[in-house]
């Protein structure tokens, strides 16, 4: 890709800091870097990304967007690649938890991960009580391999009712201190 040639040092600057710094600097901050004043620095900057008046350095903005694209172009060769030297490096330091990290990463690229979400519609609300422990039987059923419960409904029913039998609440008389205890003095009426 060539230069065009009507291009200004200043623009070819500005062009290069633009790309260059995408998502880092703005704009504006791209034209005081290429030499641009800096109380024009915005307006000069939007000027310059203006194809109506700036079409060859927007042509050329394009070209450098499109050149660095190429150049970091994420492809699935290069990102398992990348993700294994930076699990080696980290190994490397010792560091356990970002060489593990890498690797999921590795293997999510990879595609050996698969992540599911179930979205049901409904509310639990709107079920009887036998529904919600059919629904939590299935379930414990359904998924026992992955979830490690081991009381069953009836079990907890019974549990619970056997707490509200142990924990009747005892009313205790609280002791008054010595000096309550003494009769109180009779105050007479004059």
């Amino acid at each position: 890709m060539g230069v065009p040639k009507r291009l200004t040092e200043m623009q070819q600057k500005f062009a290069n800091e633009l790309i260059s710094n995408e998502g880092r600097k703005y704009a504006y901050q791209c034209a005081i870097d290429a030499g641009y004043e800096k109380d024009r620095a915005r307006v000069t900057a939007s000027e310059l990304m203006n194809p109506n008046k700036y079409p060859l350095v927007v042509k050329y903005i394009g070209e450098l967007r499109e050149e660095y694209q190429k150049k970091y172009a994420v492809t699935f060769e290069r990102h398992i690649s990348e993700l294994g030297k930076i699990r080696q490096d980290a190994l490397k330091r010792g560091a356990w938890s970002a060489a593990v990290n890498a690797e999921v990463a590795r293997g999510k690229a990879a595609g050996l991960y698969v992540e599911q979400k179930i979205i049901k519609t409904g509310k639990l609300e709107d079920l009887t009580t036998e529904q919600l422990e059919d629904k939590m039987r299935n379930i414990m059923k359904e998924y026992s391999s992955i979830i490690n419960v081991t009381p069953e409904p009836e079990e907890i029913k019974g549990d619970t009712q056997k707490q509200k039998r142990i924990q009747k609440p005892t009313k205790q008389k609280q002791e008054t201190p010595e000096k309550d205890k003494e009769e109180p003095s009779k105050v007479s009426s004059a």
